[in-house]
């Protein structure tokens, strides 16, 4: 929790948002509303609808389908500064543009740290979910500002706490620090398969002989479900190797397109997500773990503000 000290806050949800009742709640944050619609030819209109002259404001929005959300995002950020906010920051569940790290070809553009650059510009500080971070060790070597990550492994744990009889897979080489955190807290042994990427939409997943678990029920653990191409070649690789009972816990679930549909129909049993991003699969709450670093961040910028 905050310090009895710290500056009033408000909390602003981008989109509706299961998390932001239950974060105003736990960290005794007034909720704060906005107008947002656009005018006929799609530009953006947006009216804040609560008082925010001297206080903290938080954004929650989880920056899933990242274009159509960035303007009104930077729009409303700006609008809050403009009225007085002595500070925003940015509760970012699932945070985008990580994948394009580096120039793989030449021309083209790295966008994680085009956006990162652009989002420090607007905001005083972040706190993301198990961002998808490839070549980057951490956030802090493209964002300027502080940034804190929460980790929900432990969620998924918890969730394969009271199961029995259970393989955890790793579809490639990516998810296996996901996937040796949630068998260390789990107990549940785990295998790391291998993908081979052969284009935006198409990819191969081998699996090591799985011989020695026969009998047992399987958990695919990935950070994200976004087109589902890769758990479905991880299905058809267990399947190919008589696992016919699978299912999917994930941090975050996108479900790009008729990604569920297609995961259904290759059988898989269950689909369990984090709240992190709002669907029908969200078994895991992470407003609970949200508290410490939305805390920290707050007292962190009071402290700096004493100075």
């Amino acid at each position: 929790m905050m310090s009895e000290t710290s500056t009033e806050a408000v909390l602003f949800a981008l989109e509706p948002h299961s998390l932001f009742y239950s974060l105003c709640k736990k960290l005794a944050l007034n909720p704060g509303f906005h107008s947002f619609r656009r005018f006929p030819d799609n530009e953006s209109y947006l009216r804040i609808e609560a008082s925010v002259k001297d206080k903290h404001c938080i954004i929650l929005a989880d920056l899933s389908h990242p274009d159509s959300k960035c303007l009104h995002l930077l729009f409303l950020a700006e609008t809050l500064r403009e009225l007085g906010a002595v500070s925003v920051g940015l509760v970012a569940p699932y945070l985008c543009y990580l994948r394009q790290d580096k120039r793989f070809v030449a021309g083209e553009a790295v966008t994680s740290r085009i956006f990162a650059s652009l989002l420090s510009q607007h905001v005083d500080w972040l706190v993301t979910v198990d961002p998808h971070l490839h070549r980057y060790h951490s956030l802090n070597e493209v964002y300027s500002i502080p940034c804190r990550v929460v980790h929900g492994g432990s969620l998924l744990a918890t969730w394969l706490a009271t199961q029995q009889n259970i393989l955890l897979v790793g579809p490639d080489a990516e998810s296996e620090q996901w996937v040796a955190q949630v068998s260390e807290l789990s107990g549940h042994p785990y295998v790391i398969g291998e993908k081979q990427r052969l284009g935006d939409r198409e990819v191969v997943v081998t699996l090591p002989d799985l011989d020695a678990h026969q009998g047992c029920s399987v958990v695919i653990i990935d950070d994200v479900i976004s087109s589902g191409h890769t758990l479905i070649q991880c299905i058809e690789a267990l399947q190919k190797q008589q696992f016919d009972d699978v299912s999917c816990a994930a941090i975050h679930g996108i479900f790009v397109g008729e990604a569920e549909e297609r995961l259904q129909e290759r059988g898989i049993r269950k689909l369990v997500t984090t709240n992190s991003i709002p669907h029908h699969t969200n078994e895991m709450d992470l407003s609970e773990s949200l508290v410490v670093p939305i805390s920290e961040s707050l007292d962190e910028i009071d402290e700096l503000r004493k100075k």
